[in-house]
């Protein structure tokens, strides 16, 4: 049951960002590009998304999902130095691209060479933060 409902959710959640315009590169670089052709189309699908979001918090709160053991705890809100450095890699990322993760991988079935190796970096840059992260903290604790 949990693999089916996976499934269909992720089929689901892939055909809206199809859908929506989000794996469209030139659509997200025009959302970024507010000094030039300016196409705010993409802040409607980000309320879109933030608002249910909000709902499902409140909603979800002392309650048991059918298909899991909790449901996950709200991120944290505090502003961290790992949070700044990898907001910053994923905006740079997104906005040279056109493509974050998500949209990354619903992509990959009409995306071509391009497609392929954006999510090929993607994976390898995802499989050198931690050894990366250590590193750095351990160079930061002695300093």
């Amino acid at each position: 049951m949990r693999a089916l409902v996976s499934l269909l959710s992720g089929a689901f959640f892939g055909a809206g960002l199809h859908v929506s315009g989000m794996t469209d590169t030139n659509r997200v670089r025009g959302f970024l590009d507010f000094a030039g052709a300016w196409d705010p189309t993409l802040a409607f699908v980000m309320g879109g998304a933030i608002l249910p979001m909000v709902l499902a918090w409140r909603l979800t709160r002392g309650r048991q999902p059918l298909t899991g053991n909790a449901f996950p705890d709200r991120p944290s809100q505090e502003i961290t130095r790992p949070l700044i450095i990898g907001s910053v890699l994923f905006g740079v990322g997104w906005g040279l691209v056109g493509l974050c993760p998500g949209p990354a991988l619903a992509s990959i079935t009409y995306g071509g060479w391009q497609g392929a190796l954006f999510l090929a970096a993607m994976l390898g840059g995802m499989w050198a933060v931690p050894p990366l992260r250590r590193a750095l903290d351990t160079r930061s604790a002695g300093a």
